[in-house]
């Protein structure tokens, strides 16, 4: 898919430098004959044809995009994400996971058996930071008794995720790093963001990441100028001070 966006865009850059090298070619021609007013008109007409062709092609390309990722965030569903757990040399990682659901987030109950595939993610690096681990489990309904667990964590330094998607999962730290860690949070799949004003928003895209904070943006100026251009209030006399003092 991103494959194909990436030819959708070098089309569309293909076409326009064609244009604009065929629009200079046409301005430097001799005006006032009959065959070139009729190949302007034409060629103006084929522009406006070709723009809107592509412009409909990208829009279908882009609701291709966002129906492969929900099938495949919805594929992801029985699956989390734990960071922060030590990694040891020639571990059976699904040992691992299972010890951290049973000691630091108290489902005693859970086992080796409700952990259908386990590995940790990504190359080892040769540094002391171990990689998560990925579980996909049993089934929804044990994810989500881990994930509404996960609160138990607090001051061990091993935190649970959700496995997003490539795009959700760019949008998310992006998020991240323009509203702060604290203001975002991912829930089934879907990730959410504080705005300035305390309201929640939910974002699909990283147009709708933009306008949260154009509007944020908006928000702010108005209050800190607001802020700056009110008058300070000034000292009292020293004489009424020392009243009030005395009172």
């Amino acid at each position: 898919m991103e494959a194909l966006k990436d030819t959708m865009t070098g089309m569309m850059t293909l076409f326009q430098d064609r244009m604009t090298n065929f629009e200079a070619e046409l301005r430097d021609a001799p005006a006032g004959t009959t065959s070139r007013d009729t190949l302007v008109l034409e060629f103006t007409s084929f522009k406006k044809f070709i723009l809107e062709a592509l412009d409909c092609l990208q829009k279908q390309v882009d609701l291709l995009a966002v129906g492969l990722d929900n099938l495949e965030m919805r594929g992801r569903r029985k699956m989390v994400l734990l960071h922060g757990v030590t990694e040891q040399a020639k571990e059976d990682t699904a040992q691992v996971a299972a010890e951290v659901v049973r000691c630091h987030l108290k489902l005693t109950d859970f086992t080796v058996g409700d952990i259908r595939r386990c590995h940790r993610m990504g190359r080892q690096a040769g540094t002391s930071k171990p990689r998560p681990i990925l579980c996909k489990l049993r089934d929804v309904n044990l994810r989500d008794r881990i994930w509404f667990a996960k609160t138990r964590l607090k001051g061990t330094g091993i935190t649970v995720s959700e496995f997003l998607t490539r795009p959700r999962h760019r949008l998310f730290m992006s998020a991240r790093e323009k509203l702060g860690v604290n203001n975002c949070w991912s829930k089934q799949g879907l990730i959410y963001v504080l705005g300035s004003d305390g309201s929640r928003h939910r974002v699909n895209s990283m147009s709708d990441l933009d306008n949260i904070m154009q509007v944020s943006d908006n928000i702010v100026s108005p209050v800190a100028s607001a802020q700056s251009s009110s008058p300070s209030p000034s000292p009292a006399p020293k004489k009424a001070r020392r009243a009030a003092a005395r009172k």
